[in-house]
């Protein structure tokens, strides 16, 4: 046994006498080898196996009016609005107010990329502004002429850049690809500029009804939707998380014909608003036409309480007639049944109403149910002034509202601006050409 023992050990010692020169380096090489594989593999790991979201958005898009969820990830606007409503350069270095208000000259900064590594020269940015002359007068330099002049015309272009082919600035994204069906957008695919964040892919479908198809045939991981029924569907699946948060950029709103004969007297609107429910399981109650995220919003309305003995009695004193208590009720397919329950409260007050489900906007109506997008900056002419007839869809003629509307939009001082849409507020919700109801939930899907 000794002399076996002693025999492989004379072999051993020989090959490694032999080959030390070659078992050192093997070593070494060994070594580094692991140090290397150690500090790569979670790289390799990251590349190979990197996170993947599958994301299903629905309606009809192109690159110019994006959901503003996608084009915040591959784009920077030329300005931002700050939470107190003060005014940041983010791809400008300045702007300046010529022409006695009628043009804003603004300077790009000069070290600006596309998402494609191209040089962003001042005629590459697009607008998409009625009324509003671009001139370029150099590559970093341009012109916008308004007809009339408006002193905050720059808050609106918080809108982030997007160029054609998806091209942004400065996002913590890039478009890698994209699919179109003529000029709608199909899908696109978006790959992080910043490490840690998953890839991401949006996928496009017609409607509702084709999203929540894709989801169950495994085409997204994950959609979002404000119906109740269709979270609920999903809550029961194993492998499905559903998560509720409120949407506050939407409100849903019951807007008035204030020219109509029966809803042109005011108590009667405001029996109509007081005998409504508050909804607390389609969303979160709201209080006047500006949403609680903004800057400008008035913490001091109060949200309407339902009150059906007020409601009864208001109806009763101004409705003399039973005609004069038909009205019909328009909303889209998708808040039936919000629409529903108002119309069954109010019939239980004696009205009369007619609801009628449409697939498009009525251009004339008794009342108009529907989700309203509030604008970011708290300038709402464009949907309260008199002057507007297309927009102001209740054909509200408020002097007081008109002229508060006129004074907001031509001051820049943040804390005037604040009180003057405090007061605006108040004054439209005692005007009442609509019912600000609620701020909608919105359910997340998404696999596990």
């Amino acid at each position: 046994m000794a002399k076996t023992m002693r025999h492989y050990y004379w072999l051993v010692a020989a090959f490694i006498r032999k080959n030390l020169r070659f078992l050192i380096i093997s070593f070494i090489a060994s070594f580094f080898t692991i140090i290397l594989f150690i500090n790569v593999l979670p790289v390799l790991h990251s590349i190979l196996f990197k996170e993947q979201q599958i994301l299903g958005l629905s309606g009809d898009y192109t690159y110019q009016n994006l959901p503003r969820q996608v084009s915040e990830l591959i784009s920077n606007p030329l300005v931002a609005v700050s939470q107190n409503g003060e005014l940041v350069p983010v791809l400008v270095n300045s702007w300046e107010v010529i022409d006695k208000g009628h043009t804003y000259r603004f300077h790009l900064k000069t070290d600006l990329l596309w998402s494609d590594g191209d040089a962003v020269a001042a005629k590459d940015i697009p607008f998409n502004f009625r009324d509003v002359k671009v001139n370029i007068r150099d590559r970093y330099t341009l012109d916008l002429t308004l007809e009339q002049p408006l002193v905050i015309f720059p808050n609106y272009l918080n809108i982030p850049v997007v160029s054609k082919h998806f091209k942004g600035i400065g996002g913590l994204y890039r478009v890698s690809s994209f699919k179109m069906d003529r000029d709608r957008v199909k899908q696109l695919s978006l790959v992080p500029n910043k490490a840690d964040l998953p890839y991401k892919v949006y996928r496009f479908y017609k409607n509702e009804d084709d999203m929540i198809t894709a989801y169950k045939k495994g085409e997204i991981t994950s959609f979002q939707t404000s119906k109740q029924n269709v979270a609920s569907l999903f809550s029961d699946w194993k492998n499905t998380k559903v998560s509720k948060t409120t949407n506050f950029d939407t409100t849903m709103v019951l807007f008035f014909n204030t020219e109509q004969k029966t809803l042109g007297n005011i108590d009667v609107r405001r029996g109509i608003t007081t005998s409504l429910p508050n909804f607390e399981e389609f969303g979160q109650p709201a209080s006047g036409p500006i949403p609680p995220t903004s800057f400008a919003y008035n913490d001091e309305l109060e949200i309407t309480k339902q009150n059906l003995e007020k409601a009864k009695s208001l109806l009763k004193k101004n409705i003399k007639s039973t005609e004069e208590g038909k009205l019909t009720l328009y909303t889209f397919f998708d808040h039936a049944s919000v629409a529903e329950e108002i119309k069954q409260t109010l019939e239980g007050l004696g009205l009369k109403i007619d609801l009628k489900l449409l697939s498009f906007r009525p251009t004339d109506f008794d009342m108009f149910l529907t989700v309203w997008n509030a604008p970011r900056d708290p300038d709402q002419y464009f949907f309260w002034h008199s002057t507007q007839q297309q927009s102001n869809l209740t054909h509200l003629k408020s002097p007081r509202v008109d002229k508060l509307l006129e004074d907001g939009r031509q001051i820049i001082n943040v804390k005037q601006r604040v009180s003057i849409y405090h007061d605006f507020q108040r004054v439209l919700v005692e005007e009442l050409p609509a019912a600000f109801l609620y701020h909608p939930y919105v359910f997340t899907i998404e696999r596990r």
